[in-house]
């Protein structure tokens, strides 16, 4: 019987899709700390709200190029044995943010560089990563376990920053990172128990050559293209994270456990999303769920830019939260559902590039408008051009609209 709850049921059923959950959770927690982490030690060193959307610059670069590559590459390797290897260098970029930090060596550009190299391990590694839901649970779990994933996600942002902005109090950031380099160790655990994952239907042709036989099926999806584009219009226009320590500094005097408490307002719409992802799940036309939330993450930012002092702030953050979980949960079950297993990871990278990557343009370009403008005039501009863009996006993608869980391939392709 179908409940508005969150089903648990892959949880129960699999043992591999668990220990991988487990570990998920771990390392998702641990890179939401890493973020506050980043973003303070950044703003110290700099004071500089250009500096902070450099962070974002440092981010999206990787995670767009190599998220890209890293998605040809799951299509034509072992997918436990990549994550397996760009793991080992995430927890070595790790070790070396939280030695630059003990050593006080003060530098925001060595900062970003470690942030970069971090990145492009996790970008590598990310499509292979992902496609492993499908490959361990039957397809009527699929959805759930996408939820699940998610949740993790959630979960991490619930608790990581508020405890990052206590550890950054006591101990400062090299505590942070270290915990993020173990945490990734941890998480080695469920992948290593996993069996072989190559590619089903053949594998894919290397080089730029079959990236871009990847980017091709996706444009010719105007399914798979609307839910990209929608997740384009949230993160790159109306993305909040680069303006936090602006917004912290000018409405609440700069305090590190504030700035913790934006993203966990962040998590607990989410989560509590989350624990009610069982109509989401079950929801046979995601498409429009997708329209409609990225709608209200927009008319979300837009009141946090507006709205002044610190319930109105964590408000208007917690229903961006509940809105960003509908969106990527109905996202991320229409594009692994649509998508046949030989360009899964092709399309899943994409997705990631777009998910991971947009938000440091968005971040980039919040800063440079930050700088000109307030931090608050930014965000009311950003959320208001998001709205716009996905009226735009839903009047030009019909088939988003009408796509239903039953059909296994749009019949608008």
């Amino acid at each position: 019987m179908r409940t508005g709850l969150l089903d648990i049921s892959p949880l129960r059923t699999s043992p591999a899709f668990r220990r991988l959950w487990i570990g998920t959770v771990a390392i998702r927690f641990s890179g939401q700390m890493a973020v506050v982490a980043v973003l303070y030690q950044v703003w110290e060193l700099t004071q500089n709200p250009l500096w902070t959307g450099m962070i974002g610059v440092a981010t999206a670069t990787p995670t767009i190029v190599l998220g890209l590559y890293g998605g040809t590459i799951a299509d034509m390797f072992d997918r436990r044995r990549v994550v397996l290897l760009t793991s080992l260098g995430a927890i070595a970029a790790a070790v070396l943010l939280a030695v630059q930090a003990v050593a006080g060596i003060e530098s925001a550009l060595l900062v970003l560089a470690l942030v970069a190299a971090q990145t492009s391990c996790t970008a590598l590694g990310w499509a292979s990563r992902r496609v492993f839901t499908p490959r361990l649970l039957p397809e009527s779990q699929v959805p759930a376990g996408v939820a699940l994933d998610l949740l993790a996600f959630q979960v991490a942002m619930l608790g990581g920053p508020a405890l990052a902005g206590v550890v950054l109090a006591a101990w400062g950031p090299s505590w942070v990172y270290i915990v993020d380099a173990l945490a990734i160790l941890l998480a080695l655990y469920g992948v290593a128990r996993l069996p072989s994952m190559r590619p089903k239907d053949g594998s894919a042709r290397a080089g730029l050559r079959a990236t871009g036989e990847g980017l091709v099926f996706l444009w010719r999806r105007p399914v798979l293209r609307g839910v990209l584009a929608s997740d384009m219009a949230a993160t790159v226009l109306a993305i909040p994270v680069a303006l936090f320590p602006i917004i912290n500094q000018e409405r609440f005097g700069g305090d590190p456990h504030t700035l913790g408490l934006f993203l966990t307002a962040v998590a607990v719409g989410g989560t509590a999303s989350g624990l009610l992802s069982g109509a989401v799940t079950s929801a046979t036309r995601p498409g429009v769920l997708i329209l409609g939330a990225v709608g209200v993450w927009g008319l979300a930012m837009a009141g946090f830019g507006l709205f002044d002092g610190l319930a109105a702030t964590l408000m208007c953050l917690a229903i961006a939260g509940a809105a960003d979980n509908v969106s990527v949960t109905s996202g991320g079950t229409l594009v692994q559902l649509e998508t046949p297993d030989g360009f899964r990871g092709r399309i899943t990278s994409a997705q990631y590039a777009v998910g991971a990557g947009a938000p440091g343009i968005g971040d980039a370009r919040a800063g440079l408008v930050a700088s000109l403008l307030s931090a608050s005039a930014t965000a009311i501009t950003g959320g208001l051009a998001c709205m716009l863009a996905v009226a735009v996006i839903a009047g030009t993608h019909p088939a988003l609209r009408r796509w239903r869980r039953q059909d296994p391939v749009s019949s608008e392709v």
